[in-house]
């Protein structure tokens, strides 16, 4: 299987680095000190133990690469726009792309890259449900790199983003409730979350590795730019659209509205 990997950051290297481990025919398209590192000396990545793909290839062309089988789309929301356009010439009718993961990985230094805990899950399917031939391609492509993947009975189910706060009371009961709205605009728009869907994500958190962190907070601390208005905005718009009141997520949004570019704004106030 001919796999292109849009984001060959973090997440992107480390699947990319199993499905050609596993046999797949993988192409990196990445950018800056990782890329060319990648491109000078390969790929290592450390996870149960420290191996080294020496025979990575990578291009921050996707023109140059001709067209694949399926995309693994990894880029950060702030980017789809510019890097759906740049997948264009690799894009057939019958090629596939996915891009629901979850799992923690970060990049140590240039060409490396390190997963943190156990949890490990790529979710997968057509938007109409259906075992596609693609889809079941794509699954055995994952199962022969010892990749916890799997096809769920509604992949509009797997599109939720969670974060794992849970340590402190009142910061427990805040992530709690900023999922609440999650599902309540969801159902509202006809996604069919359980009522529960929350609280079960909740007790799913608890079984997290202590170490996991979500990304955008990791952006955060790195003072890079953020996915603010495609996570807790986008929850705030759809909710003004429907007449679902979203008061955390707009809190989470208004807060962090200084970081979004990366930087904390210039702006004086008096």
């Amino acid at each position: 299987m001919k796999i292109a990997i849009m984001g060959a950051g973090s997440i992107g290297s480390y699947y990319g680095a199993r499905l050609q481990k596993g046999g797949s025919d993988v192409t990196f398209i990445a950018r800056g000190d990782h890329l060319r590192a990648m491109q000078r000396h390969g790929l290592t990545v450390e996870d149960a133990g420290k191996w080294h793909l020496s025979d990575a290839k990578a291009t921050d062309d996707p023109s140059t690469i001709g067209p694949v089988d399926v995309v693994l789309f990894c880029v950060k929301l702030r980017d789809t726009e510019t890097a759906a356009r740049a997948i264009k010439p690799i894009v057939e009718p019958r090629s596939s792309r996915c891009s629901a993961d979850y799992i923690s990985v970060v990049v140590e230094q240039p060409g490396m890259v390190r997963k943190i805990g156990h949890l490990e899950r790529l979710a997968f399917g057509e938007y109409d449900n259906s075992r596609s031939t693609r889809v079941e391609a794509f699954l055995s492509a994952c199962k022969a790199a010892g990749l916890k993947a799997e096809i769920p009975s509604d992949i509009m189910l797997e599109r939720s983003t969670i974060v794992p706060i849970r340590s402190h009371s009142l910061t427990r009961q805040f992530g709690l409730d900023l999922m609440k709205e999650v599902v309540a605009v969801g159902r509202a728009r006809g996604i069919p979350l359980a009522p529960d869907f929350a609280e079960n994500c909740l007790a799913a958190m608890d079984q997290l590795a202590p170490e996991m962190q979500a990304s955008m907070a990791t952006d955060l601390s790195q003072g890079k730019p953020l996915e603010l208005p495609w996570l807790a905005g986008a929850v705030v718009e759809l909710g003004n659209e429907i007449g679902v009141p979203t008061p955390c997520c707009r809190a989470v949004r208004d807060i962090l509205a200084v970081y979004v570019d990366g930087r904390r704004s210039k702006a004086q106030v008096g």
